[in-house]
C-alpha cells in the first residue's frame, strides 16, 4: 500500500480586499469585500514506501500549502489525503509521532538549550522508549557529525550546524515519512552537499519516504528520483526525473566540431528537419527535435556527409527543464481559455 495517497485535493482561502483611499477604509468598517484564492486545485497524487520525490514549482504555486495539508496543519477545503493509513487534520497526535518535518528556517530546536538538551526533550515529547532513543540518537550523531556542537546552545550554531541539528530532530522518532520544505535556503554550497549527502544516507539506510519542496533545483537533481511539477494549483507533470528531461527536452542541441569546413546549404538540403548555426568554419550547431529525427540518425549521417572531428549532445539543464514545462502548461491554459470562451 502507498505511504501516501492523495485525490482531488482542494484548498481555499478567503482574503480581505482594500478599498483604496479614505473613503474606501471608511466603507470598509460596514461592509468588507472578499475573494477566494484556490492555493491548491484538485491535486491527485500517491508516494510509495522509501521513495525520494522532489515537489517543485514558483511561488505561489501551491507547494507549501500541499505540504502543510500534508502534514496536518492546514485542513483542506475538498478531496482525501491518506497518509501513512491515517488522515493528517483528522488523526494529527497519532499521526505526527510517524512523521518528521523540517520548515526551512524555522528551528523545532529550544534557543536557548544545549543541542543536546533539545533532542532529550524532544524524545520525550515523542514518548520514546529510553533505549531506542539513545540508540537512535547514537546513530544520528554518527550520521550527522553532531559531536562537535552537541554540547552548544542552538543560538550559537553556524546555519549549517543548526540545518543538521533540524534535520537530526525531525529523525529521533524514527519516522517514516520526512517532509522537507526548503531544507537547504541559506546555506553555502559546501553545506547544501553535506545536506544533501546526509538525506541520501537517511533514505538508504533508514527506508525513511522523503518529499522535498525547493526552489533550488540542485536539491532535485542530488536527491529525487521522481518529480511532481505543481503550476497554478494544479499538478502539471509526475514522472521520473529523467523522463522529465526527455519530455521537456525534446528540442535538442548537437555541438559539432569539423576537421573541414561545412557547405551549409547541401547540409540544410540534406537534413531538412535540422536548424543549422555556424559560430565559425569548424563549429556548427544542430538544433532538432528528437520527435522528426532520432539523435541516433542524426549522428549517423552528419559523421557520413562530414568530416567530424567530435560531437557533444549536452543535457538541458534542470532550470531549462522546468522552464518548457511551465511554458507548455502556460501554452495548454491559453488554449483551454481559448476554447471556453468559443464555446461561450
Amino acid at each position: 500500500m502507498p505511504a501516501v495517497i492523495v485525490e482531488n485535493l482542494e484548498k481555499e482561502f478567503r482574503r480581505f480586499r482594500r478599498r483604496e483611499g479614505l473613503a474606501g477604509a471608511f466603507k470598509d468598517l460596514f461592509q468588507r469585500d472578499y475573494e477566494v484564492l484556490r492555493a491548491v486545485d484538485g491535486v491527485s497524487f500517491s508516494i510509495e514506501r522509501g521513495e525520494r520525490i522532489g515537489y517543485i514549482g514558483p511561488n505561489g504555486a501551491g507547494k507549501s500549502t500541499t505540504i502543510k495539508m500534508l502534514t496536518g496543519i492546514l485542513t483542506p477545503s475538498g478531496g482525501r489525503i491518506e497518509s501513512l493509513g491515517l488522515s493528517p487534520h483528522k488523526q494529527r497526535k497519532q499521526y505526527v509521532r510517524r512523521i518528521g518535518v523540517v520548515f526551512g528556517q524555522r528551528t523545532q530546536l529550544w534557543w536557548d538549550l544545549a543541542v543536546v538538551e533539545s533532542f532529550k526533550l524532544l524524545l520525550q515529547i515523542y514518548e520514546v522508549e529510553k533505549r531506542a532513543g539513545e540508540a537512535r540518537l547514537a546513530k544520528l550523531r554518527e550520521l550527522l557529525a553532531l559531536d562537535e556542537f552537541l554540547h552548544i546552545p542552538v543560538r550559537k550554531l553556524s546555519l549549517g550546524q543548526r540545518m543538521r541539528a533540524d534535520l537530526a530532530a525531525s529523525l529521533l522518532h524514527g519516522p517514516e515519512l520526512l517532509f522537507l520544505d526548503e531544507p537547504t535556503i541559506g546555506l553555502d554550497l559546501v553545506a547544501k552537499d553535506a545536506i544533501r549527502a546526509l538525506l541520501k544516507r537517511v533514505n538508504d539506510e533508514f527506508g525513511t519516504t522523503i518529499l522535498l519542496t525547493t526552489h533550488d533545483l540542485r536539491d532535485i537533481e542530488a536527491l529525487a528520483e521522481r518529480v511532481m511539477v505543481i503550476d497554478g494549483g494544479k499538478i502539471v507533470w509526475d514522472g521520473r526525473l529523467e523522463a522529465l528531461r526527455d519530455e521537456a527536452g525534446e528540442e535538442a542541441t548537437a555541438e559539432i566540431e569539423l576537421l573541414e569546413p561545412a557547405a551549409l546549404p547541401e547540409l540544410q538540403r540534406l537534413l531538412p528537419q535540422v536548424r543549422f548555426e555556424q559560430e565559425n568554419p569548424l563549429h556548427l550547431r544542430a538544433r532538432f527535435s528528437k520527435r522528426a529525427i532520432p539523435a541516433a540518425e542524426l549522428l549517423s549521417r552528419l559523421v557520413g556527409a562530414l568530416q567530424v572531428a567530435d560531437i557533444a549532445l549536452p543535457e538541458p539543464s534542470i532550470e531549462e527543464v522546468i522552464r518548457r514545462i511551465y511554458e507548455k502548461a502556460g501554452k495548454s491554459a491559453m488554449v483551454a481559455a481559448q476554447k471556453q470562451g468559443v464555446a461561450r
